[in-house]
């Protein structure tokens, strides 16, 4: 009777239990009914309301199954709905997913590896589905949390923690893939989530064996290394999970990245940094670049007080990151980039200089150390300042360069947020050597259509202020950085090291005709360049590199801006810088005459072989030979040696071994050459630069007397000529208004003669004047004492520097009141 009851409770049961009780067989070892499943599965695609129902009998079974260990049928359950959800897709599988989802956190919460492994496996497999429409309330908070902690299992056994990180990382391959997809469904990318999600992937993808292996564009691994390296795959799911990443949620996915580095103390030392960086910046979109730099430059700020090795950690990974994403957009990031970096420049010097005080008298192990890694992390910035400047298109590259050099501190100015004041003298040389370094960096490469768009007014100024310090690097920094800009067509290999060559053509210099707009520019600031080549030659800590610095300016401006003017300008200059060793007013050390003499000789050497005059080669050659003869020493290759025998004086009577003006106006003349400037002899302009080079102006002492007097009749004009005394210029103070006249007078006759070129105020004078020239060359010498002028006289009398002479003299010249 009971058999029977048993029999007819069972045929009342709903058919969808009897169908479902009629896949699992006796024997769990015996698998799935595949008969009976074929039945289920085609009731359930007829019938599609009832798979709601179907989806939660078979969770009891399950939850019951695994409560009672009978995994067999567990597995069973699983490959049921596993094939239940490849067949039907109408959207009255939602209700069933619920259940799906249901059975599969059951998996994930038992304690059973193979049962976890097997719940992530189902849930990889739904995860391919394509449901037709999305379902917004369903949330996969648990299934992060789950996967996540399975990626960091620590089980005994290394092959079941292998298997078990391995699902944890496909688990959340899976979640990623299910919701990256749905625009109307982001939770994913909320921040408790990728807090979880990124970490753990990181977390695998430190076991990388060989990480440079792996820092560029994505690779194909085979299936069979992604199963059994979940560093492999946590890098690829990492890599899938960037490349999904929007504009709205990418910073959420980059952040977790700063607190796992942090947390696990990878940013010293920071290969793997560099490599997270590496396969951020390649799996993301490049419009979204300027993003990753953006978080790189504020978790800098964040650690700015952090060691010297964690900064300098980050930076280089700022480095990495800024030579990828300048191959595409960067963004607003430019201006930013420069001045967060210049701003931690400052806090390493500070940090370094305060080092260094509070060890002041102990030199202990530990500061040493602290000063080497500021050094690193100056150098680190140097170079990522650099690197991306180098790596700008042009049209920004010369911003950026006015940019850092608006910043290079000057003693005695405020330069934006460097201020010298606070720096000392070694932290301002600091600072400036750095920033000129990296200008260096920034400039190199650079190919501006003229000269004017590669050394602008703006720019020129201040990056030749620097050419004046007493410091020999930074004069040298300074001249590889005109190097840079001057050099269009890359001459400057050609001309490394100074010596005399024999045959020009032989270097295979490459040329173009002087623009106009190149014209133009050596016409307005042709004079800047020749004086401070000219001061540059007057230093007493000049080294070898300096003069071969020096002979490559001449060079490349003869090339790339010599016309015929400028010949004979630069000409006049190089026979300037031969009476400096030869008068040496300054009292240069031998070594420093002899240097500016080999200068000299190669470069007139090159000069006249490019200009292609005979007889000016020819004066050339022979005084060359003659010196290789009888003073060897004024030649480069000579007194540029490490043994070289210097003389102990120069003699100025000695002219076979000095290029003469006169012979080379003469073969100059008759090659159509207009060789009357060159009895003009060359003077540097002088400027306010020396006040902020700190050192000491050109014109100590300039006293100017003006006499301007009324009157037409020549003889009154001389009678009332008198020399301007104390007691002249007491008698003047008691009238206001003629004394503000005076001092406005004064103020401008000085400010034309600092300022204006010399061949400027020359000219000028010349139809004041029918001697002018013969004056001028006396002037020059010692003393000129014309005629007195019936019209009216002026008296200039000039000291001279410790480093710039001017012969002290006094001019008389008939109507020039005007000045």
């Amino acid at each position: 009777l009971s058999a029977g009851v048993c029999c007819c409770c069972a045929a009342l049961r709903p058919r969808y239990k009897r169908l479902v009780d009629n896949i699992f067989p006796e024997d769990p070892k015996d698998g799935l009914v595949k008969a009976d499943m074929e039945k289920l599965t085609f009731y359930a695609v007829s019938a599609p309301e009832k798979l709601d129902r179907i989806g939660a009998y078979l969770a009891d079974r399950l939850s019951r199954d695994v409560v009672r260990h009978r995994y067999g049928y567990v597995l069973i359950a699983m490959e049921a709905l596993d094939q239940l959800l490849m067949a039907c897709h109408s959207q009255s599988i939602k209700p069933f997913v619920e259940s799906f989802l249901h059975m599969v956190a059951k998996l994930l919460e038992s304690g059973e590896p193979k049962l976890q492994v097997l719940g992530t496996n189902s849930f990889v497999k739904f995860a391919n589905i394509e449901e037709d429409t999305p379902s917004y309330h369903r949330r996969y908070d648990f299934f992060v949390s789950r996967f996540s902690a399975m990626c960091h299992s620590c089980d005994q056994d290394p092959e079941v923690q292998t298997e078990i990180r391995i699902a944890g990382i496909r688990g959340i391959q899976g979640v990623v893939r299910k919701t990256v997809n749905d625009e109307l469904r982001a939770t994913i990318w909320e921040p408790q989530h990728m807090d979880k999600i990124v970490p753990s992937l990181l977390f695998n993808m430190q076991k990388i064996e060989d990480i440079d292996s792996r820092t560029g564009p994505q690779s194909s691994p085979t299936a069979g290394v992604k199963e059994e390296n979940p560093s492999v795959l946590a890098e690829n799911c990492f890599r899938e999970l960037l490349g999904r990443a929007t504009y709205g949620n990418m910073n959420n996915a980059v952040r977790p990245v700063f607190a796992h580095l942090d947390h696990h103390k990878l940013w010293d030392p920071n290969e793997f940094a560099v490599s997270c960086f590496k396969i951020i910046m390649y799996s993301i979109q490049a419009q979204y670049s300027h993003h990753v730099i953006q978080e790189i430059l504020g978790h800098l700020d964040v650690r700015k007080r952090d060691s010297a090795r964690v900064r300098a950690g980050i930076i280089q990974v700022l480095l990495e990151t800024i030579a990828i994403a300048a191959k595409g957009s960067i963004g607003p990031t430019v201006l930013e980039v420069f001045n967060t970096l210049l701003k931690h420049l400052r806090i390493s010097v500070d940090l370094e200089l305060a080092d260094r005080r509070n060890s002041a008298g102990s030199a202990t192990l530990s500061t040493s150390s602290k000063e080497n890694d500021e050094r690193i992390v100056q150098n680190s910035i140097i170079q990522t300042i650099g690197f991306f400047g180098s790596n700008l298109p042009d049209y920004q590259r010369s911003e950026v360069m006015m940019f850092i050099m608006s910043k290079v501190p000057v003693l005695g100015t405020t330069s934006g947020s460097l201020d010298p004041s606070h720096l000392g003298d070694l932290g301002t040389r600091r600072i400036q050597i750095m920033l000129l370094r990296s200008l260096l960096m920034v400039t190199s490469g650079y190919k501006g259509t003229t000269i004017s768009n590669a050394l602008p007014a703006p720019f020129l100024d201040p990056l030749l202020s620097p050419s004046l310090m007493e410091d020999s690097e930074l004069r040298q920094l300074v001249l590889e950085i005109l190097h840079n800009l001057i050099d269009r067509h890359d001459n400057r290999a050609k001309l490394r090291g100074i010596r005399i060559i024999p045959d020009v053509s032989d270097l295979k210099i490459k040329r173009d005709k002087i623009s106009r707009q190149d014209v133009s520019f050596m016409k307005k600031h042709g004079q800047q360049l020749y004086r401070h080549i000219y001061l540059g030659c007057k230093e007493e800590d000049n080294v070898q590199k300096n003069f071969e610095l020096l002979f490559t300016s001449l060079a490349l401006t003869t090339i790339e801006l010599a016309n015929e003017e400028v010949v004979i300008d630069l000409i006049r200059l190089a026979i300037a810088l031969q009476d400096i060793a030869i008068i040496n007013e300054d009292n240069l050390p031998m070594f420093n005459r002899c240097g500016v003499m080999a200068l000299v000789a190669a470069y007139l050497n090159f000069l006249s072989q490019m200009i292609a005059v005979p007889a000016f080669c020819q004066h050339v050659s022979k005084v060359i030979e003659t010196r290789s003869v009888e003073a060897s020493y004024f030649l480069p290759e000579t007194v540029f040696k490490d043994k070289c025998d210097l003389p102990n004086s120069l003699e100025k009577d000695e002219t076979d071994l000095f290029f003469l003006t006169n012979k080379i106006a003469e073969s100059l003349g008759g090659s159509g050459y207009s060789v009357e400037r060159l009895s003009v002899p060359y003077v540097p302009q002088v400027t306010d630069e020396d006040r902020l080079s700190r050192r000491k102006s050109i014109v100590d002492t300039v006293s100017l007397q003006v006499d301007i007097l009324s009157g037409s009749n020549t003889e009154d004009k001389i009678d009332n000529t008198e020399e301007i005394t104390f007691e002249a210029l007491k008698k003047a103070i008691d009238n206001n208004g003629l004394e503000e006249q005076e001092k406005e007078k004064r103020r401008l006759v000085i400010e034309k003669f600092q300022k204006a070129p010399f061949e400027e105020i020359a000219a000028q004078c010349e139809t004041k004047a029918n001697l002018l020239h013969d004056r001028l060359a006396q002037i020059l010498e010692l003393t000129i004492r014309p005629p007195p002028s019936p019209s009216g006289t002026m008296t200039i009398t000039a000291g001279h520097a410790h480093y710039h002479s001017v012969p002290v003299y006094e001019m008389k010249f008939p109507d020039l009141c005007v000045y």
